[in-house]
């Protein structure tokens, strides 16, 4: 079984919005000495169509993965899914649904830009955008950055994107999840203590939130995160002990787009996997 601290299964690339290339995250994975790694890009998983066949022998484990973000009545969750079957039509047809919503809503904040900034970007890097798989906040903020209209990408979006009335559509959970399960995956609720913006979701609420999730078929929680702190994770791990979830461990590494190390997941500060990961690594085929 891999060495607790070369597991990585919360990886971004510039499918969605991280900065690497996929070939550059193979490579800083391999530098890193990762032996397990998933890609989890957000409402889609084309970066491994991008790594077929370009994966040596001795290269480390890729796990198939995605993350979809959802919003109900409820709240906001980041779902993730794992070893599913990338054809299937169940997940095929949720990927698509989220890529409709995300399109539309970068239509609408280019729209917003002119009507409530006098912000009119260029059309080729307009049709640049809309041609990407997955656009969204952070790629505006970039382009409001190489046109001068703001400092830093984190200013363009906390002083002018987040200011724009968007009608924002999302995937339901429940759709994430049995869209997931039909292509024979497994769902894990991302960083599960953390809600929309700076909200964090705590005893008897996480623990509410958790077997509604579970309703829908919830399988696993993400309980070694980057953003954790000791107690934090301690929480999470007694709640998947609790309900006998997997468990997961990632790091949310988005390249330059966050500040956040490849590999940094909690799982070197353990001497031991918990009962819900073990699970999870033998569920998925890592015996050895």
């Amino acid at each position: 079984m891999p060495d607790l601290y070369h597991i990585d299964l919360h990886l971004h690339t510039n499918v969605s919005d991280g900065t690497d290339t996929p070939e550059e995250l193979l490579r800083c994975v391999r530098e890193a000495g990762i032996r397990l790694f998933s890609i989890t890009d957000h409402d889609g998983y084309n970066a491994h169509e991008a790594l077929r066949g370009r994966m040596a022998e001795d290269d480390p484990r890729l796990l198939t993965g995605i993350e979809f973000s959802c919003k109900d009545e409820e709240g906001k969750y980041h779902i993730l899914g794992y070893n599913f079957d990338p054809d299937a039509d169940a997940i095929v047809n949720v990927v698509e649904i989220g890529h409709a919503y995300r399109m539309r809503k970068v239509r609408k904040r280019l729209d917003l830009l002119k009507e409530e900034y006098n912000i009119d970007l260029p059309e080729e890097e307009v049709k640049h955008l809309l041609a990407m798989e997955n656009p969204g906040k952070p790629h505006i903020g970039n382009l409001l950055v190489k046109y001068g209209y703001s400092e830093t990408r984190d200013q363009a979006i906390n002083e002018i994107i987040n200011k724009l009335h968007v009608h924002s559509e999302y995937v339901r959970p429940e759709e994430a999840i049995a869209g997931i399960l039909g292509a024979g995956g497994i769902p894990v609720l991302a960083h599960p203590l953390f809600g929309s913006g700076d909200e964090l979701i705590l005893g008897d609420e996480m623990d509410a939130r958790l077997r509604r999730l579970m309703g829908f078929g919830l399988q696993g929680v993400e309980g070694f995160y980057s953003g954790f702190t000791d107690k934090l994770r301690a929480q999470v791990l007694a709640l998947a002990a609790k309900y006998g979830l997997y468990v997961t461990a990632g790091s949310d590494y988005h390249g330059k787009n966050k500040l956040v190390r490849l590999g940094d997941t909690g799982l070197d500060e353990v001497t031991e996997y918990p009962e819900g990961l073990t699970k999870f690594l033998e569920e998925v085929g890592v015996r050895g």
